[in-house]
């Protein structure tokens, strides 16, 4: 063949989420959208703050043309990285300097830099996912070159079940992601759950006598609901990357800006930033978006109506829990995670179809007999798409 048959593969089967939207498009343009009750995909339905529009009309405006649309270094415009470390010192205690962020076309290209960054192809290196946890992620690894290996949750509360991380660490393990708020679970991890981690990773690396390496993916920070807090994972464990997007923040995801930044306190932190330079132009992610870049730098402290997010989460979550599902009450992002009503979630999901509800089911996620719904969806889809539930929980007790 003329071809990579890896690429192809990856190709010619899309992520079960990209399957599901398409087939809803499908079934939209046949019933009508209004029937469809698509809850598959993270795309924010919240718009962007006013303030974000206006900035982008403006720098059109009154900047220079070359600025705005021209190319900036290759880990980003100066300026834009000097106000985004600044906001981060400043937020979070870390004193964080402007030349070891480096600018991204969103949290994919975030992510599959960093993994490029630390892990070397050939060596056997792995790295820990912690279940339910992005589909996307066995790729990136596995295109860097390493091993995937999940640390099963606690049940019910999803929290990491630090035992079983413990037991999945190996000489071999060279990363560990954690994702929180979790997609597609919604659960925080406890500042108790963070602190128990990073204690074992320093453990581990002390044991080994090698670094392994802390990637915070965060683009669902900005989201959570009452007082709950987000643990900042540099001021836990100094061996972190931050891998960071504004896509869920501000409601940009199609503007794919984001950034990583390199813990200040990390071992040969400025040789660890050489190197996500190095696997940045190796993947051909050099100059983030000139435009976006400018207006994040104006936009650090906009911020989208979690309301809206948190408005939809308890009238589902409510309804649902009334009607017998079980699920995971999220405290963060914007995915309710169902326990189906039977043990193979892909039956679910066909059953679901036939009441035109549309979930994804997580068994590529690492965790079976679950489902996501994505309530970023307006009020009015969550409210009418209730009856289908009911009926669909109905069917079951019949």
């Amino acid at each position: 063949m003329g071809y990579n048959e890896k690429m192809f593969a990856l190709g010619n089967k899309r992520s079960i989420i990209r399957e599901i939207f398409e087939y809803s498009k499908q079934r939209a343009a046949e019933i009508g959208a209004d029937k469809v009750f698509d809850f598959s995909l993270g795309n924010p339905s919240v718009p962007a703050p006013a303030e974000v529009n206006e900035t982008i009309a403006r720098l059109l405006r009154e900047k220079d043309s070359v600025l705005l649309h021209g190319y900036t270094s290759a880990q980003g415009d100066a300026n834009v990285r000097r106000v985004i470390a600044e906001s981060i010192s400043s937020r979070f205690g870390v004193q964080m300097p402007a030349d070891l962020l480096y600018m991204t076309c969103g949290a994919a290209a975030s992510l599959s830099i960093s993994l490029k960054a630390v892990i070397e192809e050939g060596k056997g290196d792995e790295c820990i996912v912690f279940a339910p946890f992005f589909t996307e992620y066995r790729v990136f690894i596995e295109n860097a070159g390493g091993k995937l290996v999940v640390s099963t949750p606690m049940e019910k509360t999803f929290q990491v079940d630090i035992a079983d991380f413990e037991s999945k660490i190996n000489e071999r393990t060279k990363a560990v992601i954690v994702n929180s708020p979790n997609n597609p679970s919604g659960v925080v991890y406890s500042e108790e759950t963070v602190k128990a981690l990073c204690a074992v990773l320093e453990r581990k690396s002390r044991e080994y006598g090698h670094v392994i390496y802390l990637i915070a993916d965060e683009p669902y920070r900005e989201l959570v609901y009452a007082d709950v807090k987000v643990p900042y994972l540099m001021n836990y464990y100094k061996n972190t990357l931050v891998c960071y997007s504004y896509s869920k923040s501000l409601s940009l995801p199609g503007e794919r800006i984001g950034y990583i930044a390199v813990c200040p306190e990390m071992e040969e932190a400025k040789s660890i930033y050489l190197a996500v330079c190095g696997a940045g132009r190796s993947l051909g992610y050099v100059c983030a978006p000139s435009l976006m870049q400018q207006v994040i730098a104006e936009c650090l402290d906009a911020k989208v109506n979690v309301e809206a997010y948190k408005k939809n989460r308890d009238l589902l979550y409510d309804n649902l829990t009334a009607y017998g599902y079980e699920c995971v009450k999220p405290d963060g992002a914007f995915y309710l995670f169902v326990k189906a009503l039977e043990e193979d979630a892909y039956r679910f999901y066909e059953a679901a179809k036939k009441h035109e509800i549309l979930v994804v089911p997580c068994d590529d996620f690492g965790v079976s007999g679950y489902v996501r719904i994505a309530y970023c969806t307006d009020y009015d889809r969550v409210k009418n798409a209730l009856p289908a539930f009911k009926a669909l929980a109905e069917a079951y007790k019949a």
